[in-house]
């Protein structure tokens, strides 16, 4: 049985007209999402731990599958125009609220352009511990817990890769969405709030009673 806060946001995204999923292991997971992959279909992924962690990233990148790979291309701009017409792209969420919103961020903007439009079917896997209150809850939990450990592990020279933390929070602890560093390396650049969607159904959320990355 699912616990309260899950029961909410899975609730909530419903009647956003996401579609939901509840998983409770990461068995449960790579169950389902062998469960909704025909073979031969077109795939890719956003860069997440979750994904890693879950064992779907394995999965995806199988020989049943037709995996666009953008971390092992000569030309990743070409990856990125093609996963516009994939059939299922896999990601995770930097926060997903108890009023039913995915809420990202991204340093180039390829995987918040896939989850807003393109992909056939998006498919967005999350553990219980990137469920947060509201948006703002949200934009802090980027600040304080997505951004510096995603920093640390991609190797960026940004401040909050050696603080921990968001520089904006040294002095204030309610930053504005876009206050931080002006690292070139900063990660922090194109946010998107997905709220209640067009087309019913076309993103999945599966989420889980187990922690899954950042």
């Amino acid at each position: 049985m699912m616990n309260e806060r899950i029961e909410r946001a899975v609730n909530a995204l419903k009647a956003n007209n996401f579609s939901v999923i509840y998983a409770k292991t990461k068995a449960d997971i790579v169950n389902e999402v062998k469960a909704m992959l025909p073979e031969g279909c077109t795939v890719s992924s956003g860069g997440s731990q979750t994904l890693i962690e879950s064992g779907v990233l394995e999965l995806i990148k199988g020989e049943k599958y037709n995996y666009l790979d953008r971390f092992n291309a000569e030309n990743p701009l070409e990856i990125f125009k093609g996963i516009i017409g994939c059939n299922f792209y896999f990601t995770s969420s930097n926060a997903v609220t108890e009023k039913g919103e995915l809420v990202n961020v991204d340093g180039f903007a390829n995987r918040v352009s896939a989850i807003a439009f393109g992909p056939e079917k998006v498919v967005v896997i999350v553990g219980k511990n990137k469920i947060v209150e509201n948006t703002k809850e949200a934009f802090l939990r980027i600040k304080r817990i997505a951004a510096p450990k995603n920093c640390v592990r991609l190797s960026c020279n940004t401040p909050c890769s050696k603080l921990g933390h968001c520089v904006s929070l040294l002095n204030n602890d309610n930053p504005d969405m876009t206050d931080g560093c002006a690292s070139p390396q900063r990660i922090c650049r194109s946010y998107l709030v997905s709220g209640r969607q067009k087309e019913e159904g076309r993103i999945t959320v599966i989420i889980s009673e187990e922690d899954l990355g950042y």
